[in-house]
């Protein structure tokens, strides 16, 4: 019998998607969560086993990765993220795991044990690369550039549907955001036949790198209404958010210094590592925005 693929943070959107794409190409998949909710019910549903259990519990991430021989790391954002990372990976080595696939962030190919960031969240993505590399395990590494599901959904939606505007302080940078759905169906593919992946980073980042304009007039062109971008003041938009109360110290820092990156031009990038696993370019802004035209509009 086939072992289940271990997929951790399967509530999140990317790990949710991973599952989905996995059973629906007939692997066994166990899905590890938080908790049990609608979204882990939907998985099983179709198929998945569900493991509730924290990465920071060891006995956990035992009963989680027992019997697996492939494992899809991710986590959201957290203080916590290196202590997870570090337990799944000496469980999973204990275990004798064929292979590792962690999530990680394309800005750690700018880092070095002399140059970092402001964002406590990337510090500990480049330090968990570095704590999996020193474990020996077959690791691949998969950078996603920013997701366009973050800034361009999340943040912007409300603004769009009220104002028809972007409101994001990233100046004149640019920047070549990728779908959530895209990193699932790499990582989803990699998992498929891990041997010719292992031990190689993949950068990933969207179809093209565009400034905000070039943006808001692909958003346009996608929900057919003039759509501008609105040039807002970087502490300002951090205020807004800190104010709102919507996010954790943690992942304000994170998404804060982020837009300065960007505003920098730091996440002016574009690979097609995407099309070279997947076989398919990226999907567009404007089929993003097309997939979402209902939470754009009134």
């Amino acid at each position: 019998m086939e072992k289940p693929i271990l997929v951790t943070g399967a509530a999140g959107a990317v790990g949710h998607a991973v599952c989905e794409r996995l059973i629906k190409q007939g692997f066994a998949v166990r899905a590890m969560v938080r908790e049990a909710d609608d979204r882990s019910a939907r998985l099983a549903e179709k198929g998945a086993e569900i493991v509730v259990g924290n990465l920071l519990d060891l006995q956990a991430v035992h009963r989680a990765i027992e019997g697996c021989d492939r494992i899809y790391f991710g986590m959201s954002v957290s203080p916590s993220y290196l202590e997870a990372t570090i337990n799944t990976a000496t469980v999973a080595k204990y275990h004798n795991v064929k292979a590792f696939v962690n999530i990680s962030q394309m800005t750690v190919s700018e880092m070095s044990v002399t140059v970092t960031t402001d964002s406590p969240q990337q510090k500990l993505h480049w330090l968990a690369e570095q704590a999996l590399d020193w474990s020996g395990l077959p690791v691949v590494h998969v950078r996603p550039t920013a997701f366009l599901d973050t800034f361009f959904l999340r943040l912007s939606r409300q603004s769009i549907r009220d104002h028809q505007q972007i409101r994001l302080p990233f100046g004149n940078g640019k920047i070549s955001p990728i779908a959530s759905s895209d990193v699932a169906e790499v990582i989803a593919t990699i998992l498929q036949d891990p041997v010719h992946y292992l031990g190689h980073i993949y950068e990933l980042t969207g179809l093209g790198s565009q400034n905000m304009k070039e943006i808001a007039a692909e958003f346009s062109k996608a929900l057919n209404q003039t759509i501008t971008y609105v040039d807002v003041p970087w502490g300002l938009w951090r205020k807004t958010l800190e104010t709102s109360g919507l996010l954790t110290p943690h992942v304000l820092a994170h998404l804060s210094t982020m837009a300065l990156l960007i505003q920098q031009n730091r996440y002016d990038r574009l690979t097609s590592d995407v099309e070279k696993i997947i076989q398919r370019l990226p999907i567009s802004v404007v089929q993003f925005v097309k997939k979402h035209d209902s939470e754009y509009r009134v």
